[in-house]
């Protein structure tokens, strides 16, 4: 199907299509090529919030009758996400592509809960051949355990909980030479040059990794061996300037912006929030550079300020407060920092916060003024 095919049929069957090309002054017959597209809005993750509040579950996006999707999603936010063959038969491809196959036992360390990444890797793997352990994130000692039990072969989760898996296995006086892990694949979380020269470099361990999004699933991915990224074939991915929503140059960040072909949730000119950067005279991305909106993704899964703003008024005496993302020993740290008028407990911080944003909270901190109050600051260092 083409790209008019495919707006002829999101217009007649998701309502919210219908309303973007309303908006827009336009009909299907006005989108024929790729750069027609720019005339269409970019919906951004908070408009798909904004969306799905007023008119539950989909905002109207979904292009089928909700009884007829076999999955549905939940990711922070809160977001709803419907399930379609087209993110299970990319995922198996790439599976496929980065040597995952039969004969692989595979420890899958991705949360199967309120995020799609643990079911969707899962099944991809399973029906790309491998056998897979479905682990979640934790109990690092019984990680390794189990891989040195089975002799796993194949890693599935983000790379700082490999690391943290691996300085278990050193802390149990297990050699290097004797785990198994041959290779791994990454997602949710930026992969650092000095964690690729531990697994590759020291463990001998192929690395891949995807850059993916709860609404979208894989949206492009790097092979072993590889330094950019291939985008996968049946998505149409533009970086656009985040203001004017008109498409960058190459070597010019912007912002990652999807239009499916998905005829069960067609999301079209869905706007991630990541800016990334084309490689220079090819068609694949060289990486991404950061966030466009106010979400931030932690430890794999999104923070939005309005996760915390919800909640932690409701303690009694806090003022203001802030989130600050920052990397210790390669993994993300989350500190909260609130101002006062009366005694308050941090653990009571910890603990709402929690409840509301489904992350571990690192840190809470009692202080006399926030740099950024109401927000969630990006202190990482990726360089």
């Amino acid at each position: 199907m083409n790209l008019h095919e495919q707006m002829v049929f999101a217009y007649e069957n998701s309502p919210a299509v219908r309303a973007l090309f309303e908006r827009a002054g336009l009909t299907p017959d006005d989108i024929h090529e790729v750069n027609d597209l720019a005339q269409l809005p970019v919906t951004s993750k908070d408009d798909l919030i904004e969306m799905q509040q007023a008119d539950p579950p989909f905002g109207g996006w979904n292009a089928v009758p909700v009884e007829d999707i076999g999955t549905i999603y939940l990711s922070p936010g809160p977001l709803f996400d419907a399930h379609d063959d087209g993110r299970m038969v990319s995922s198996i491809r790439l599976f496929q592509k980065a040597g995952f196959g039969k004969g692989d036992i595979v420890i899958n360390a991705f949360l199967y809960h309120m995020v799609p990444a643990g079911m969707l890797f899962h099944e991809a793997l399973m029906r790309a051949g491998a056998t897979v352990v479905p682990m979640g994130p934790g109990n690092t000692d019984v990680q390794v355990q189990v891989i040195m039990a089975l002799n796993a072969t194949g890693y599935c989760g983000t790379p700082s909980f490999l690391s943290i898996i691996l300085d278990k296995a050193e802390q149990m006086h297990i050699p290097k030479d004797a785990l198994p892990l041959k290779k791994a694949f990454f997602s949710a979380e930026p992969y650092p040059t000095s964690l690729r020269q531990r697994f590759e470099g020291e463990y001998g361990i192929a690395t891949c990794q995807a850059y993916a999004t709860a609404d979208i699933g894989v949206i492009s991915y790097q092979l072993p061996g590889e330094t950019d990224f291939a985008f996968r074939e049946d998505l149409i991915v533009q970086l656009v300037d985040p203001t004017t929503g008109e498409n960058v140059p190459h070597g010019t960040p912007g912002e990652v912006v999807v239009t499916t072909f998905s005829k069960v949730y067609p999301l079209t000119r869905f706007g991630t929030g990541d800016m990334a950067v084309m490689t220079p005279n090819s068609d694949r991305m060289f990486g991404l550079v950061g966030r466009s909106g106010e979400a931030v993704k932690v430890r794999g899964m999104f923070l939005h300020p309005n996760q915390l703003n919800f909640v932690l008024p409701q303690i009694k005496h806090v003022k203001a407060w802030e989130a600050v993302v920052s990397r210790q020993n390669n993994r993300d740290y989350l500190t909260i920092n609130v101002t006062t008028d009366g005694p308050v407990n941090p653990e009571e911080v910890r603990q709402f916060a929690r409840q509301t944003a489904h992350l571990t909270v690192d840190e809470v901190n009692i202080v006399d003024a926030v740099e950024q109050a109401g927000r969630v600051r990006d202190a990482r260092d990726w360089s």
